[in-house]
């Protein structure tokens, strides 16, 4: 009885309504009141950029071919996905009965999987990163799988692979042997902290590994003296990183191919590495005194106001990044409780935003500014704090993303009606462009729904040929 919870399938009661729930914002509502030149401008811009119109324009990568053959992270499919985007053929080379991703869901939870007609099951986590990709099965460590690998390299411009450091060199498929075949061959490797060095990958190393492996987690979460402990992200944050620094290597290896070099390369991206790149001062302030740079929470090392903290209904960011804003910020306190624009703005210490630095001082300082805000609600306090122009926003939950006006509007989130998984609510591509915009055409495969089509395509197989691969297990 007591793991009966665990195969229960509980449904909400509460009606859920279909997205979106508030009608989309029109033109007139959108401009409504604004001066004519500035709408002028804006309605020009969308004319050029909005996604509504994006089917009826080119694809800048249409033509380049890119094997995914990564598996069991997301880094690699993350990189591959800027490609699908933008219009390349990106095939998702998976193991026979799939990337083991796809049986990823919260909880573990099937009813929180996506079904396919067939009957297939996907989990979300891998959906959202098969966007207009194809999908075929071969496995690389069968001799015959190999050698269908080999046919269809001559046809292929980037190979992108995470397995375990010289693995594919080992089984004959790695770059020094592939580019024999195909000198133009761009073949990137993507993991956590790379193939060579002193803490080059083992096998199993994801996602948190890259994170806490190069200073991100350390500074992460609330200091010490508030209780605070080393956080990882929420999101795979260090492979959607290290994969944003893997497609732009990798587009500029495509790029130096055509214009100068005529051949590929061998191009390496870790998770690290990208993550490393991130954290900004960090290592200029190290390098001056040894400093390493504490957690701090929500607050900021170098700007007094600058934070996230509670109001009535959730949190709200303040930003006050020099002098003039921070007596803004005040101003709009004080409208409601003078007595708290009072004790900060007469104190001698608090008027230099260098002086307001010191760990206690800006306890004070938010612990003011909180007896303010929590009165309010989000939309009160941003109301009363922009009057004053001073940047904030409130904290949102992903429902209310959903119902922004502002996202509904622009097209950030759109319901993609898939022929494999019907109607599925995304994130929309983030490459807005005049000419040649990304764009959403299908959210995903089902595991090897392209063998056919593929391995007839570009290795020249019949059907008798793939009904003997399947049957030996290959495909």
């Amino acid at each position: 009885m007591g793991d009966k919870w665990r195969t229960e399938k509980k449904r909400p009661t509460i009606k859920v309504l279909p997205w979106p729930a508030i009608p989309t914002p029109t033109v007139d509502e959108v401009y409504a009141g604004v001066d004519e030149k500035k709408k002028e401008y804006s309605l020009w811009v969308e004319s050029a950029v909005r996604q509504q119109f994006n089917a009826d324009k080119p694809e800048s990568l249409d033509g380049i071919r890119v094997l995914d053959c990564t598996a069991n992270q997301i880094i690699g499919h993350w990189c591959s996905s800027h490609f699908s985007e933008l219009g390349a053929e990106v095939i998702m080379v998976e193991p026979p009965g799939g990337d083991p991703l796809r049986t990823r869901a919260p909880f573990g939870r099937e009813e929180y999987m996506f079904a396919a007609k067939s009957g297939e099951k996907c989990g979300a986590r891998f959906l959202a990163e098969a966007r207009n990709k194809f999908s075929i099965t071969l496995d690389l460590d069968k001799d015959e799988g190999r050698e269908l690998l080999k046919k269809i390299i001559p046809q292929v411009d980037i190979l992108i692979e995470n397995a375990a450091p010289g693995h594919y060199d080992s089984l004959g498929i790695g770059y020094r042997q592939l580019s024999e075949i195909n000198p133009r061959l761009i073949y990137l490797w993507v993991g956590e902290r790379g193939q060579w060095g002193p803490l080059k990958d083992q096998p199993g190393a994801m996602d948190p590994v890259g994170q806490a492996s190069m200073g991100f987690v350390h500074g992460t979460g609330a200091p010490v003296s508030f209780g605070g402990t080393p956080t990882r992200s929420g999101w795979w944050l260090a492979d959607q990183v290290g994969g944003t620094f893997a497609a732009i290597g990798t587009m500029a290896a495509l790029y130096a191919r055509e214009r100068f070099l005529g051949t590929g390369q061998f191009v390496e991206c870790t998770a690290a590495e990208g993550v490393i790149r991130i954290i900004d001062y960090n290592w200029g302030w190290h390098g001056m005194d040894s400093s390493i740079r504490p957690r701090y929470g929500n607050w900021d090392l170098a700007i007094n106001i600058y934070a996230v903290n509670p109001c009535k209904d959730g949190q709200i960011m303040v930003g006050g990044g020099h002098d003039r804003l921070w007596f803004r910020i005040w101003r709009a306190c004080g409208k409601a409780k003078p007595e708290l624009e009072q004790h900060i703005c007469e104190d001698p210490k608090l008027r230099v935003v260098t002086d307001r630095l010191p760990h206690y001082i800006q306890v004070e300082t938010y612990t003011t500014l909180v007896e303010w805000m929590k009165d309010l609600t989000r939309f009160e306090c941003e109301t009363a704090l922009q009057e004053e122009e001073v940047a904030s926003g409130g904290v949102s939950f992903l429902d209310e993303v959903c119902e922004f006006p502002h996202y509904k509007y622009r097209g950030h989130i759109e319901i993609v009606d898939d022929l494999n998984y019907g109607k599925v609510l995304i994130g929309g591509s983030g490459f807005i462009g005049m000419n040649t915009p990304g764009r959403i055409k299908w959210v995903g495969r089902t595991v090897g729904q392209d063998n056919e089509d593929i391995f007839r395509r570009l290795a020249g197989l019949n059907r008798e040929d793939l009904a003997s691969l399947k049957k030996g297990g290959v495909i």
